[in-house]
């Protein structure tokens, strides 16, 4: 492979894979969750605390194994084989594939703003419709089976990219640095105007009040909180400390994907400097812009709406059309313009995104071929590019299949506790290399090591323990994909070097 990627570049993948459209969206599940302006915002704290600590813990790792692959290398050099294995299929079945397939049909919604005709209503090829099976706690189905015009285009989108992408890492990251820069420039100008023209005595007296006392609101330690155990199950009262790991699922989600540098570590000058860098400022820009645009809802929007109201005012960010809580803010402040201007945003972010998720994600299968877990093409450097195509094919045909199938909603609601656990399990790691390798070079150490790595693995631990018990909707699907795995890795460890190889020609 060939090392090209600079820090800017480096720092560009972190940000432009985080930023997609979950900003823009989340925060209306978030209010509606925790009713508090003080927990509203106290989601993104948390947020920002679990996700600085574990990219600092992975610094130390990406400094250490600079290799193609990243996390991936890390759980497999740790905690061994089986273990790696079970990431990267995880990450192939639904992690990046399904996140891809996700923000790119979300490309297509946004750009039907623009063009009506492009829906996710409007069929060109309808085949089935899916319908929904009741599974104790979990609610499986639903889907529409077929290829609208919104999902047409998203397909596009996965296409051309990984078409981008096969013609080098320079020409892949250039398109990543010039949508990056927009997409943060577009969220500064929403941030300034929150906090300037945009703010309004309405949302201020809603949502903070006199002496802040609107603003807690709902979130001492004795307020209960609503919250729907499973698909159409009971509701409990439960307390601040559970509901704020509940709405993690929005927040956490929204937040990801800062690794995805670490899968590119290969391209990267000198990786042992600016892989940990990057990770730091890109996360350290990308959860400052998170919280600051979440304070700005506040000063446009009050939390608390009416589903029924009919001004933007009136639904506030709870019940913001659709949940688009960044394009009702736009509309507060410019009238119907803004709609479009959020939504022209939204597109920018979202072509973003998942142009870095795609030119990351090949080289983590890559790096599975060349351990004889991945077809044996994928583990092939195009001669001229030296980019991983065949890897980038396999990926957009697997994410393009998934936007015809219409699951990836569903499976993105399963990844995150399978994203976490596999956090957990990564930097169990950090603590098992410094007892199995503590001579290993490591130019780059894990800050406050060793408290601040156990403070993240207890909160995400906690997390999901909660979501176990009261999103099971969403963690036991995960889980059962993650253990899927088992029998997979099994069978292929077990497969003869010769009988590896794939159908992919280059």
């Amino acid at each position: 492979m060939i090392q090209s990627l600079g820090l800017f570049s480096s720092t560009a993948i972190v940000v432009g894979s985080m930023i997609g459209s979950g900003i823009f969206l989340v925060d209306a599940e978030i209010g509606r969750t925790t009713d508090s302006p003080a927990l509203f915002l106290g989601a993104w704290v948390i947020t920002a605390i679990m996700t600085m600590i574990c990219a600092l813990s992975y610094g130390e790792l990406a400094a250490m194994m600079p290799k193609a692959g990243g996390q991936y290398v890390y759980l497999r050099e740790s905690l061994g084989p089986l273990c790696g294995f079970l990431y990267g299929w995880t990450l192939f079945l639904v992690i990046q594939t399904g996140t891809i397939a996700a923000v790119a049909v979300g490309f297509g919604k946004f750009l039907g703003v623009f063009f009506p005709s492009i829906s996710s209503t409007h069929w060109l090829w309808h085949i089935a419709h899916v319908p929904v099976v009741q599974v104790g706690p979990m609610a499986l189905g639903g889907m529409e089976i077929g290829v609208s015009t919104a999902n047409l285009v998203g397909i596009i989108v996965v296409c051309l990219l990984a078409f981008v992408n096969i013609f080098g890492v320079g020409l892949g990251s250039l398109v990543q640095n010039v949508f990056t820069t927009a997409k943060g420039l577009s969220l500064a100008v929403l941030i300034v105007l929150g906090f300037t023209i945009g703010s309004n005595g309405t949302a201020w007296a809603a949502n903070f009040g006199a002496g802040l006392s609107a603003f807690w609101r709902n979130a001492g330690w004795h307020d209960l909180h609503p919250v729907q155990v499973g698909a159409g199950g009971p509701t409990v009262l439960v307390n601040l400390l559970i509901v704020l790991a509940v709405v993690q699922v929005g927040s956490l989600f929204s937040a990801d994907a800062w690794n995805n540098i670490t899968f590119t570590a290969g391209e990267v000058k000198n990786p042992k400097r600016n892989i940990p860098l990057s990770l730091v400022l890109g996360t350290g820009f990308v959860l400052t812009v998170f919280l600051l645009a979440s304070v700005a809802y506040l000063l446009v929007l009050p939390l608390h709406g009416d589903p029924h109201g009919t001004t933007v005012l009136a639904r506030g960010i709870q019940y913001a059309a659709e949940d688009r809580v960044g394009t009702a803010t736009l509309e507060q402040i410019f009238g119907a313009a803004g709609a479009s201007l959020m939504a022209g945003a939204i597109l920018v972010s979202t072509f973003g995104c998942v142009n870095g998720m795609t030119m990351a994600g090949a080289r983590v299968y890559y790096a599975m071929s060349h351990d004889g877990l991945f077809f044996k093409a994928v583990g092939k450097l195009h001669p001229k590019h030296k980019t991983p195509a065949a890897g980038l094919i396999v990926q957009a045909g697997w994410a393009g299949l998934l936007c015809i199938s219409g699951s990836y909603g569903q499976l993105l609601d399963y990844i995150v506790f399978a994203v976490l656990l596999f956090y957990i399990l990564t930097i169990v790691g950090l603590f098992v290399l410094r007892v199995k390798k503590p001579n290993e070079p490591r130019p780059y150490k894990a800050l406050g090591y060793p408290f601040l790595p156990a403070l993240y693995m207890a909160m995400a631990a906690w997390i999901c323990v909660v979501l176990l018990r009261y999103k099971p909707q969403y963690t036991w699907p995960g889980l059962i994909i993650v253990l899927l795995g088992i029998p997979v890795y099994l069978f292929w460890s077990r497969r003869p070097a010769g009988h590896m190889s794939s159908e992919i020609n280059l």
